[in-house]
Parts: C-alpha cells; structure tokens; sequence
C-alpha cells in the first residue's frame, strides 16, 4: 500500500519502474528482426569452392539441357502425345524448375563469396522448393496409376486415360502441391528467430530454417510430419499398390516375351522411383543418425540435384520412343542448319 502510494506521488519514480519492466520484457528473448540467412553451403574452405562451383554448374547444365531435350522430343512428336509421355514431359519441366530453385543461388553465392540470403529470398525458396518437390512426387503416383491401367487394363486405357482425366490429375497435383507448400510457408511467417542465423545447407531447408526459430515449432513440425504421411505417404502407397498389381498381371502373362515387353514399359518409371524416394529417404536416415551439418548438406544432394539429373538419362537410354524422337530432332536440327 505504501508502494502504490509513493509511485502515485513520484511520477519519476513511476515513469523508471516502467522502463525497467520495458526493458525487461525485451532483453531476455534474446531475438532480432531477421533480415537475412547465411546458407553456409557444402564446405566453408576457400579451395574446394571452386571445384565445387564447376561441378555444381556442370550438374546444373546437364540436368537442364537434359530435361529439355525430353520435352522438346515429346512436344515435337506427335507419337508421344500420350498420357505416360505427357507426365513425362511435365516431369521434366519440373525437374527444371526444381534444379533452377536452389543451383544459381549456390553458385552466385560461390562467386561473390557472399553467403547471404535475404528472409523474403529464404521464405520463396522454401515454397518452390515444397512445391515442385510434392508436385513430383504426385506425378510419380499418377504415372504409376498410368501404367498400372495400361498393363491391367489395356482394352480400356483410352478410356480411362482420356485426355480429360490426365489434365485433371496434373491441375489437381498442381493445386495440392502449391496449398500445400503455401501453407508451410505461411507457418514460418509466425515465427520469430534468434540472432544465429547460419543454415547449414546451400539451400533454404524447411527443417534447417526452423531449428534457428526461438519460438515453438511444435505446430510446424506437426504439419511437417502431417504432409509426409498424407502426401508423400499416400501417392507412395499407390505407387506400391500399382506395381504389385503390374507384377501379378505380368507374372500370368505366358508368353516370354509378353512378360518382357509388359515390364519394359515400367522398368524407366521404376528407376526414376526408386531414385527419388530412396534418395529421400537416405537424407532422412542420415540426417538422424548423424550429427554432422557438412554430411547432411551433402546427402541432400542427393534428393535435391542427382534425381533430376539422372531421369532424362534413365528415360532416354531405356525408352525407345524417345531414342527415335530425339534422333528425329536432332534430324530436323542438323537440316535447319
């Protein structure tokens, strides 16, 4: 009661006492306004820098050139303008996109020795990132469903397959992949970060971004878990179910070789498959049971760099239809010049 009494007549007094609670509600978090991260990339030593600039711009070349070469082979034959080619050509497209997200930032990054990204740089690479990672993955579940009608199904492919229904299934993987990378997105916006700024990776990864948060990311990492269950785990689920069918409607084929051409079909898709989610989940693995932040950058690699660039090379030497339309289009390019 005396306090309250002299903190009404001593307006000095009173006007400290709330400056010190001011102070001490601010000083104690310990946080900063983030304007930036550091992405500290696969290696911090000045001379492995420039063998790891030509090697990441050769990867980089590769996989675009690549790519495009597959979607100009299936956009230039009209033999290929079919459901499995045109997933196909869009999984190139996004294997482009995917590529160009993450590789020119590193190797600007390289080139200037300047490690920084900005905040707003950091949130879109994590959603274009989510995005065009989920959208493969939902590709991947409706190119195993494409097969799985056209080996267990072949009198009824074109109808179920119509034009139609694949539009629907890319418009639909589109819309699933951009809400659902979107709504990550959105969640690190609530978040507020402590003054360590340095990711470990040279890209801004979800979960790299959220151990540097002060705040609780336990809604974040329930969403995290949440999307892996239901879009990566559901399409796989489907991808498993399909080929299980495939090989039991393969294994009753009698002929030898109705059994090769049946599994011919599958075996690019199968690859690309496995490449995609075994590297996702070699990331995963060695990202538990270890603790080293230089071999975690690096096992993302292979998830983020190598299944883009080895699927032009998986589809092209084992499919083909497309060795005889990118002979046709180198055809058409030589005579042009």
């Amino acid at each position: 009661m005396q306090i309250t009494t002299l903190l009404a007549d001593n307006k000095d007094l009173k006007h400290m006492v709330m400056k010190f609670k001011l102070i001490n509600y601010i000083e104690p978090r310990n946080q900063t306004v983030v304007s930036k991260f550091f992405l500290l990339g696969l290696t911090e030593d000045p001379e492995q820098k420039p063998f790891i600039f030509r090697l990441f711009l050769i990867m980089y070349l590769v996989t675009v050139l690549g790519n495009l070469l597959i979607v100009l082979a299936v956009s230039s034959d009209s033999h290929l303008q079919t459901p499995m080619y045109v997933f196909l050509s869009n999984l190139s497209l996004n294997d482009i996109c995917l590529s160009t997200t993450t590789i020119p930032k590193m190797l600007m990054n390289i080139q200037t020795h300047n490690e920084s990204i900005t905040y707003t740089g950091c949130l879109c690479q994590i959603f274009f990132v989510l995005t065009f990672g989920f959208f493969e993955n939902f590709l991947l579940g409706a190119m195993a469903y494409d097969r799985y009608v056209a080996i267990c199904y072949p009198l009824r492919y074109t109808v179920i397959m119509n034009p139609c229904f694949c539009g629907l299934l890319i418009l639909l993987s589109w819309v699933l992949s951009v809400m659902v990378a979107l709504l990550h997105s959105l969640m690190v916006l609530r978040l507020s970060f402590c003054t360590d700024q340095e990711i470990p990776q040279f890209f801004c990864e979800l979960a790299q971004v959220l151990n540097l948060a002060c705040s609780s990311t336990l809604i974040n990492n329930m969403l995290i878990y949440f999307s892996a269950c239901m879009f990566f785990g559901v399409p796989l689920c489907g991808i498993i179910f399909s080929y299980t069918k495939i090989v039991s409607s393969v294994l009753s084929i009698p002929s030898a070789d109705g059994k090769y051409k049946a599994f011919s079909t599958c075996g690019s898709h199968l690859s690309v498959v496995s490449l995609f989610y075994g590297t996702s989940v070699g990331v995963y693995i060695s990202s538990v049971f270890t603790q080293s932040s230089i071999r975690t950058a690096v096992a993302s690699v292979m998830y983020i760099v190598v299944p883009q660039m080895m699927n032009p090379f998986i589809y092209s030497l084992r499919n083909r239809d497309i060795k005889v339309s990118l002979r046709k289009l180198f055809g058409r390019i030589l005579f042009l010049e």
